[in-house]
């Protein structure tokens, strides 16, 4: 008999996908309810969420992992596949639909190709996204010798167990992504002090190439930039400033109050450990991020080039127009390529970068009607 006739429980079809580091359930848009309040409803039951283990759907307990991309054919003229990322979190009943992710981004249009609303090249297949929640595009590829997706291959990315065939993302247009512009408050870096228990004053880099960010010296904030993922979670008074610091920025990037949302992310950055151009450590925005998102090291990346920003001084960069930009993080690094305009070396024209993604099930999650 069908789930429908069997139980009370509503099937819906989805793969779980990995994308980057990230984890979470794909749906297409067409298997989702059309009103937006009973879909987030039908989201936050096949995720387990609000509850700290999300033990009862398929969320991971963590920020990370309690993610869902949302697909569908796209109508937009030279665009190919429209994508709706949703971030929940585990202990809340919130479905955010405003900020990007770029790991989630790279397993999009292999899910496309699963379900077959494009039709697969033979060798390679390249299609032209729309993230919804941005209105940002990118041309992503992925191999499929023989017009079938392959997966298998000796990509290594940071963060992912293995090795996999690689994903190539190429950015049209990240920049003020969220916020109005690159640089909201219209400055490189900003003087801020912060109130709270303990006012303290600080430069920060306000910047959005993709990702809202807050970027700042980890020394300004008391600490090295090299402490372990768990040190810095265990650190209150550290966590306590950085957070103060988010809902001060929040008003001068242009998204009011944050208290309630997923960004800006906040980054400490330090010189490079490990031979590459900046050490990170990012907090996504409450916890320290394991490793760092895409579009967060795009945007980290870009600071990096820019005259003034805090990680002047601080970042080891190669000359020239193209640039890697290495970006060491708590679990490896995170290459991304810059290219800068001829006429205005300030100005960042195109990013790129390389993911691995798979899908790791396909059926149906069975939500409680």
């Amino acid at each position: 008999m069908s789930p429908e006739r069997s139980s009370d429980l509503r099937p819906v079809p989805c793969i779980l996908m990995r994308g980057g580091t990230s984890r979470g359930p794909f749906f297409l848009e067409s298997d989702l309810p059309a009103d937006p309040a009973a879909r987030d409803r039908l989201l936050l039951a096949a995720m387990g969420s609000p509850d700290r283990r999300q033990i009862d759907g398929l969320g991971g307990a963590h920020p990370l992992t309690s993610k869902v991309g949302i697909v569908r054919r796209s109508s937009a003229p030279g665009v190919d596949l429209d994508f709706l990322f949703a971030q929940l979190q585990p202990e809340r009943d919130t479905v955010d639909l405003t900020p990007n992710c770029g790991n989630m981004l790279a397993a999009v249009l292999p899910f496309a190709l699963e379900r077959g609303l494009l039709p697969a090249g033979d060798g390679t297949t390249t299609a032209r996204i729309l993230t919804l929640n941005t209105n940002m595009q990118c041309d992503v590829t992925v191999l499929t010798p023989g017009g079938r997706l392959q997966y298998g291959g000796e990509a290594r990315i940071d963060g992912v167990p293995g090795t996999a065939a690689p994903i190539t993302i190429n950015f049209l247009d990240t920049a003020g992504s969220v916020c109005p512009s690159l640089l909201p408050s219209g400055r490189v870096t900003d003087g801020l002090r912060v109130g709270g228990p303990e006012p303290y004053s600080v430069q920060a880099t306000l910047i959005d190439n993709g990702m809202p960010m807050v970027i700042v010296r980890a020394a300004d904030l008391g600490a090295s930039g090299y402490e372990s993922v768990e040190q810095l979670n265990a650190n209150a008074p550290l966590r306590a400033r950085i957070e103060a610091l988010r809902l001060a920025c929040g008003p001068l990037m242009g998204l009011g109050d944050v208290a309630g949302k997923s960004y800006p992310k906040m980054c400490l950055v330090a010189a490079p450990a490990a031979g590459g151009s900046v050490s990170t450590r990012c907090f996504i925005p409450h916890v320290c991020h394991e490793a760092i998102g895409v579009l967060a090291a795009v945007t980290v990346a870009t600071a990096c080039v820019l005259e003034g920003s805090v990680a002047q001084g601080i970042a080891r960069l190669p000359g020239g127009l193209r640039k890697t930009v290495s970006v060491e993080h708590p679990t490896g690094e995170f290459s991304v390529e810059l290219e800068l305009d001829a006429q205005d070396p300030q100005k960042v024209v195109r990013a790129a970068l390389l993911r691995t993604a798979r899908p790791i099930m396909r059926g149906e999650v069975l939500i409680p009607e």
